[in-house]
Parts: C-alpha cells; sequence; structure tokens
C-alpha cells in the first residue's frame, strides 16, 4: 500500500510543486486546505486528527514574513502555533518532515558554509528565522521530527514580484533591466531537486535531527542575472543599486551527502532555462505594472 501523507501548505510555492510531482504518484498525498483545518486553531486541528492516521507528515505550512506579504501581524505566534499543534498529535503519524530555513543561523550575520552543528550558536533576531531557531529546539526532542534547512529556492509558482530568479525571468520578457540591490552568494536549490531528497526522507530513518537542503556550490545573484540574460537572448540592462558583496546566504551540505550518497543537483543554466520556458509559456498570468517597481 502506498504510504499516507500529510501535506501542509498544499497550495504554497513548494506544496504545489510537491503535488505536480513524482511523490504525488508515488504516495497517496492529502493535502488540506485552510477551510478544511486551520492549523492556527486548536480545536480544527484535534477534530482533523479524530479519524485520521498517516504515515508522514510533511509540513511546509507557513504564514510568511516577507515584504510581499499580505499580512504581517501575529507573525511568531501563528508559526510556532501551527507547528505546536501537528506536534501535539504526534502519535497520529509515524514521522514529521518539517521544511525549515537557513534564516535559523540568523541573517543579521555572514552566513557563510553554514554547518549544522552551529544551528544554535546563534539566536535569529528577525522573526522567521527565531520561529525556526525555536522549532528546531523542539524537534530535538521529538523522536521521529525532521528538520530540512532550506536557504534559497525557485521554480514554478514561487511569488515572482520579489523572489530574484523568477523575477528576473519575468522582467526580460517584459524588456525590463533586472534590478538588485546587491550581489551576494547564495546556496539556491531548484524546487525538482527537492523531490527525490523529500523521496529518502520519507524513505528513510536518518541520523541527525537537521539538515542543509543545498547544493554543492553557492552561486552569486549576478551571475544568476546573467545567465538570465544570456538565456533571454536579449539585451538587457543589469541594474546594481550598491557595490561589493552583501552578506553570504550559504550552506554546507556535507551531513546530507553522506546519508543520501550522491546527489545530481541541475546546473542553474539549465534550471533557469526551464523556468524561462515555463513564465513565457504563461506570460498570460503576470502583470508588467507590477513589475514596475522593486518591493
Amino acid at each position: 500500500m502506498k504510504k499516507k501523507i500529510l501535506l501542509t501548505g498544499g497550495n504554497g510555492f513548494i506544496g504545489k510543486n510537491i503535488q505536480e510531482s513524482f511523490l504525488n504518484i508515488k504516495y497517496d498525498i492529502f493535502a488540506p486546505r485552510s477551510f478544511e483545518v486551520n492549523l492556527i486553531d486548536t480545536e480544527s486541528v484535534d477534530n482533523f486528527f479524530k479519524d485520521k492516521y498517516f504515515d508522514i507528515v510533511l509540513h511546509c505550512a507557513t504564514k510568511p514574513g516577507h515584504r510581499n506579504a499580505k499580512d504581517l501581524t501575529d507573525l511568531f505566534y501563528s508559526n510556532i502555533r501551527m507547528f505546536e499543534n501537528l506536534a501535539r498529535h504526534k502519535n497520529k503519524y509515524a514521522k514529521c518532515i518539517n521544511i525549515g530555513s537557513g534564516a535559523i543561523y540568523d541573517v543579521s550575520k555572514n552566513i557563510s558554509d553554514a554547518k549544522e552543528d552551529d544551528i544554535f550558536a546563534n539566536m535569529p533576531k528577525d522573526n522567521h528565522g527565531f520561529c525556526k531557531y525555536i522549532i528546531a529546539k523542539r524537534i530535538k526532542n521529538l523522536e521521529g521530527f525532521t528538520d530540512l534547512n532550506i536557504f534559497g529556492i525557485f521554480g514554478k509558482y514561487e511569488d515572482w514580484q520579489i523572489r530574484f530568479i523568477s523575477n528576473a525571468v519575468c522582467k526580460t520578457l517584459f524588456n525590463l533591466p533586472i534590478t538588485l540591490r546587491q550581489n551576494r552568494k547564495f546556496s539556491y536549490l531548484y524546487i525538482d531537486d527537492l523531490m527525490p531528497i523529500l523521496d529518502f526522507f520519507i524513505e528513510n530513518d536518518v541520523k541527525y535531527k537537521s539538515y542543509n537542503i543545498v547544493p554543492d556550490k553557492p552561486v552569486d545573484l549576478l551571475q544568476i542575472a546573467e545567465t538570465v540574460k544570456k538565456i533571454s537572448g536579449k539585451n538587457i540592462e543589469i541594474k546594481v543599486a550598491n557595490n561589493g558583496y552583501g552578506l553570504d546566504y550559504t550552506g554546507c551540505n556535507n551531513r546530507l551527502l553522506k546519508e543520501l550518497g550522491a546527489v545530481k543537483f541541475t546546473d542553474m543554466q539549465e534550471a533557469v532555462l526551464k523556468l524561462y520556458k515555463y513564465y513565457k509559456q504563461n506570460i498570460n498570468l503576470l502583470d508588467k505594472n507590477l513589475l514596475l517597481t522593486d518591493k
């Protein structure tokens, strides 16, 4: 029989891609909408789990705190309460895979080749990072729970108004300049590469409680902008507001590779080309006016 998976945040960027991947064929994935179960509401979650059991919970749901978020109130409360409402029903599933963030290392500082042993060396100052920090503390003491730290991830269904790679691609489609505040180094993961990694964590019991989910090599934003420009075939201007490098946001994947073995990460040029083709085919879904001002 197929393993039963509860996917939270199924209507989000990562959740949508999971449901369109091979994982949705291999496993029986149930992705309830917020009107079916409100993860912030304890009574709603209690009622949901009354007559249900899952093999795996993939916790991708989050109340966003990015600059395009519609509601920034109660960010910390909401995200912690969602996690705790799931954790209190841990007897209703065998394992929980939590989608974490590189922000756990504290984005106010330079995060360069970060290693999991250093996760609690700094306490993040921002709400998003602090949520991830507190959840990671809880996961340390919860049997069957694993935290996956994703630094940068890109692909279709991400917010193209603010997410750099999709934003750059969409701007070239409308002959607009690619813009960035400052060049930085990122550990960017292509969304398709997450799926076999999730598959491994679903199928296997792992040694550690926390893993950095990052490719082998970081890439800088200016490099990506040049790649997008080349793929577009247009003489698009690339505007960099500030000189020099900003803070690194990169992680080390040694722990991940020691358990998974060889992992094939999609080359950045190949990934950007796939994304470019996607947006070109769906250009009718884009609004040029939303690309004219950077948020």
